[in-house]
């Protein structure tokens, strides 16, 4: 369901109160917003969510030694190969590309735990709850996709929320980066890898609608480098 944004100014002083208070730097003035006045905002649909979320875990699963022939028969058994990215793809056939960035997108998948309600924060000071493996798919058991959607009791967040939140994310990974580049202490147990990951499933997610968004982003062209 489509909903009208609130003020992006007065979300983007909240957003700057929290870096304060984490004793973050603070990004510039010209800093773009995250969405203008009178935009409306929506989630993408739950099937969807749900959908990344459980191929994100395989890919994380691949990483701490799922077989291949595992994951390719759970993905194939859950109908959901046309939806694994090419990237993602050939590392599940053949462990091909960056090892180090698939391991976080364990941050990722912790993100649209929370949009799902599965998770119950997303404290940028701490690390993805521990229960976070139970709430998703038990592939050691062969729990299936169908499985797992039928015992969790999703319970999307509102949209508005999800914005918000968005909009301290992208304020954040700024600041984690700024930081870490001066070699200032981070406020907590993470790094901006983590919160880089959290952003990029937020900024997935979250779809705005008004005369300044382009078409949602596929997973592999969400941007993270503004």
């Amino acid at each position: 369901m489509t909903k009208t944004t609130p003020d992006p100014r007065a979300v983007r002083e909240a957003s700057l109160d929290e870096l304060d208070r984490l004793s973050l730097p603070l990004p510039p003035p010209t800093f773009p917003l995250v969405w203008e006045p009178g935009d409306g905002v929506e989630l993408r649909e739950t099937p969807e969510i749900e959908a990344r979320a459980a191929i994100l875990h395989v890919v994380v699963a691949r990483c701490f030694g799922m077989p291949t022939e595992a994951a390719m028969h759970w993905l194939l058994g859950s109908h959901l190969v046309d939806l694994v990215t090419p990237p993602e793809w050939q590392f599940v056939i053949g462990a091909k590309g960056d090892h180090r960035s698939f391991v976080l997108h364990h941050d990722a998948v912790f993100a649209l735990a929370w949009l799902l309600g599965l998770a119950r924060h997303l404290d940028p000071t701490a690390p993805p709850e521990e229960r976070l493996m139970q709430q998703m798919p038990h592939l050691p058991a062969g729990e299936t996709f169908g499985q797992w959607r039928s015992r969790s009791l999703m319970s999307p967040r509102d949209p508005v929320e999800a914005a918000v939140l968005l909009d301290l994310y992208y304020c954040l990974d700024w600041a984690f980066q700024e930081a870490e580049r001066a070699g200032r202490p981070l406020p907590g147990e993470i790094d901006g890898n983590a919160i880089g990951q959290r952003r990029w499933a937020l900024e997935w997610a979250v779809v705005f609608i008004g005369p300044f968004h382009d078409r949602p982003p596929e997973w592999e062209e969400v941007d993270l480098s503004v």
